[in-house]
């Protein structure tokens, strides 16, 4: 009996049973929630708990892992530039405050690429196991299993790793990571037609990746599929107002060009007209702003500023507008599958 919660896009308790219960909070998320997940695993005399730390401050990640969860097992999925200023302005730094999670003799994964030494340091300290999980690791699976198309190679191969240590049979494992119910933020893809005369778009959900070193990696991967074809190449940038320093992660990621196939750029969110103005010198790239009004109003603006058929990328949170775009994307979209 496994008793799961997941804090990403739409945090959620999920039963032994499947179904899911969307966690209504009436402010910020506080560590509070992590005791009263323990209460419900016992009450349910849950198996196994397994549950996403929500913290991004070192200190209060260290007391979330070590002091109310205390894992046996901990995945670190990856080390991105996020969060930076809570955790640090480099991935050296960001290294440091995830390694506040490792708990005492605990079995931590971490794909081999994304293995940092303070991890092997602080594994060490904590008398825990550190697995690193090398790539092709699982070669003869490429032949026989298709990754879903919202999934990361790196993380199935996490899951199939943690499995194996686990006991769990290899078949069982895949078909269960095959057949899963993806979170609300995955990665996903729509075709509507926009527009008079009708033009046929892609929207694609890309909110959760947040970071601009994520984003890119998606839209390569998007690239890689040819998605794109000839349409024009679009970006939505989703602002969130309590993240300054994302933002400022943006800025400089647009100002060096990080993302050269999109003609043009739409902000939206409460340092949308700040971002624009610190782009003037952009002329590669056509800027507009947006207001946060209604989903459906926001598509009648982008698409009235795009004459052919495009490629609309939502990036950046997936707060405020985000959520909403993403609900009336799948509303009036036919999923594309990749």
């Amino acid at each position: 009996m496994v008793l799961s919660k997941t804090t990403g896009s739409k945090a959620v308790i999920i039963s032994p049973d499947g179904t899911e219960k969307e966690i209504k909070r009436p402010g910020l998320p506080t560590l509070r929630e992590g005791k009263k997940l323990l209460m419900q695993a016992v009450q349910l005399k849950a198996q196994v708990l397994v549950t996403e730390l929500m913290s991004i401050h070192p200190e209060r990640l260290y007391a979330e892992s070590l002091k109310i969860f205390q894992p046996q097992i901990l995945v670190i999925t990856n080390v991105r530039l996020d969060h930076i200023a809570q955790m640090g302005g480099s991935k050296g730094k960001i290294a440091r405050s995830l390694a506040c999670a490792i708990p005492e003799k605990g079995t931590v994964f971490v794909p081999q690429e994304e293995c940092f030494p303070v991890f092997i340091e602080r594994a060490r300290q904590l008398n825990s196991k550190l697995v690193q999980v090398r790539k092709n690791l699982y070669p003869a699976l490429s032949n026989e299993v298709r990754i879903p198309g919202f999934e990361f190679e790196e993380n199935f191969r996490l899951c199939l790793a943690v499995a194996d240590f686990l006991g769990i049979d290899r078949k069982t494992a895949v078909q269960g990571m095959t057949k899963v119910n993806p979170d609300f933020g995955h990665l996903s893809i729509w075709s509507v037609d926009l527009g008079l005369p009708p033009r046929r778009w892609f929207l694609v959900n890309a909110f959760a990746a947040n970071d601009p070193a994520s984003t890119r990696q998606v839209l390569s991967r998007l690239e890689d599929k040819g998605l794109f074809g000839r349409k024009e190449r679009v970006g939505l940038l989703n602002l969130r107002g309590d993240r300054g320093d994302r933002t400022l992660q943006w800025l400089e990621a647009i100002k060096a060009r990080t993302f050269p196939e999109f003609q043009k750029f739409f902000f939206l969110g409460d340092h949308a007209l700040a971002l624009k103005r610190r782009l003037k010198s952009q002329e590669e790239t056509e800027v507009f702003v947006l207001k946060p009004e209604s989903p459906q109003k926001i598509m009648e603006k982008i698409s009235e500023c795009v004459l052919g058929e495009a490629v609309l990328v939502g990036m950046g949170n997936m707060g405020g507008c985000g959520r909403g775009l993403v609900q009336y994307w799948e509303a009036v979209g036919r999923t594309y599958d990749i």
